[in-house]
This record gives C-alpha cells, structure tokens and sequence, in this order.
C-alpha cells in the first residue's frame, strides 16, 4: 500500500476559522481573514469542536493517490458517500501480471498462502486465456465489418478485456484518487481507524491520517476511534484494547 496527499486546501485551518468568524462576528468580506493569528485560529476550531459546530469543517478539502489496495478495499471505501473517487478501470486497462494483496492471516500460514497464490495465478491465466478467445472473435468482426486492423485491434482488446475482468478477484490491487472534504475525514478516520475496521482499510485510515494530522494539527485533533478522547463507542463489540489504540494515536501525533 502507497499512500500519497496530493494536495489541499492552503492554509486549511485558517479558512475554516474564517467561515466561523464569519457566523459568529459582525466582520465583512474585506476583514474576515484580519486578526487571524495562531492563536486566534486555534481558538475558533478549538470553539467549533467544543459547540459539534462541523459545517465550516467542510470549507477545506484533501485528495489522496492511492494504490497497492485490493478491489474488497475499494467496495469499502466508497460507502463513506460524501468523498469523489477516480478508479483505475478494468475495462481499459488490461491486467497483464495483475498484483494483488495476500491478507495478514492468510501470509502467517505457509500452506494457506500457497493455496492463495495457485488462486491468483490460476486466474491470471484463465483471464488471459478468456481475452485471447474473446480477442479473437471481436477482432474478425470488426476486420470483417470494414474497421482499420490497428484500430480494430484496439478496440477488440478494449471489447475482450471489459467481458474477461469478471473473473479477476477482490485480492486484485488497484489505484484510487480520492477527495473529501475535512468533516468527511473525521467520520471516516472515526470509523475505519477503529481496531473493529477491517484491517486493510484501518491500515488506509491510519496513513491517511498521519498524512492530514501533519497538515492541519488542530484542526484533526479529536479525531481517530471515539476511544481515543473518550469512551469506546463499541459497547459489547469493544476490541478491549483502549489503552493500546490512544498510545498508538499519541505516537501518530508525535505526542510520546
């Protein structure tokens, strides 16, 4: 996994600071970034946090590349709704060698993994075998019905590779932008950054968490599983390990 912030809002905590001076003074557009120090900024989202004021929250955005992360991955991630996505496609992009994620528990055993890697192997050839038998048909229809061979090959490849992918597994890795803005984050980093998330996403979570923290440290503060700055939320389904999860997060933070 490859986790890489590609850009964000500049200066994130000072607008989002801005739009609540913006609700909570008598300042115009001409002064409402004046006065905006450090201290005044920290005040603002410390006040927004205190009041569950989020909606400034949203003025700021962050976009992420990402790859290395299997497709059981990207079915995940875009259930959080309110983020965009641009995903490497399967129809165009032929998966010649596909690279795929071997799960933790499935690594620790020798025999299990040989098992997964014969599964991954065994479909990469019958989709290379699928796309050759379907490569063939589309090509001499398209040959057949006038089209130019380059541009008939290319489009028989296009035509193959869209029908073939069916058989590629959830383990195929993939590559994924992805933008959301700051209130967004913090409902994802609360979910998926919690010891219950699946593990590749809790992985995601938790990089993509260092990555933002570094950016705007105020601002992501309270943020991570609901344990870390207060009671688990899990009740029964509590993993049990509270104190090991907040010194985890305090390392993240550079805070021991």
């Amino acid at each position: 996994m490859k986790v890489r912030l590609l850009a964000h809002t500049p200066e994130p905590e000072r607008l989002i600071a801005a739009a609540a001076k913006n609700c909570y003074s008598a300042s115009g557009v001409d002064d409402i970034l004046d006065g905006l120090d450090e201290a005044k900024i920290q005040s603002f989202l410390q006040m927004l946090a205190s009041l569950g004021h989020e909606s400034p929250i949203e003025h700021v955005s962050f976009t992420f590349a990402i790859e290395g992360v299997s497709r059981s991955l990207l079915a995940q991630i875009t259930r959080h709704r309110i983020a965009s996505y641009s995903v490497q496609s399967q129809r165009y992009v032929r998966e010649h060698g596909f690279e795929y994620v071997v799960p933790p528990e499935i690594e620790k055993i020798p025999a299990a993994k040989q098992k997964f890697i014969q599964a991954m192997e065994d479909d990469q050839r019958i989709y290379e075998e699928l796309t050759s038998i379907l490569m063939e048909k589309h090509l001499q229809e398209l040959l057949a019905a006038g089209v130019p061979e380059k541009k008939a090959y290319s489009q028989a490849e296009k035509k193959s590779i869209e029908d073939a992918r069916y058989i590629l597994p959830n383990a195929c890795t993939t590559r994924i932008v992805m933008t959301a803005n700051a209130r967004s984050l913090q409902n994802f980093f609360r979910l998926r950054c919690c010891r219950r998330a699946q593990w590749e996403i809790r992985a995601l979570a938790w990089e993509m968490y260092r990555l933002v923290y570094a950016v705007a440290p105020t601002l992501f503060a309270k943020c991570g599983p609901a344990c870390v700055d207060g009671n688990c939320s899990e009740g029964k389904m509590s993993c049990g390990q509270v104190d090991n999860v907040r010194m985890n997060f305090l390392a993240l933070r550079g805070k021991e």
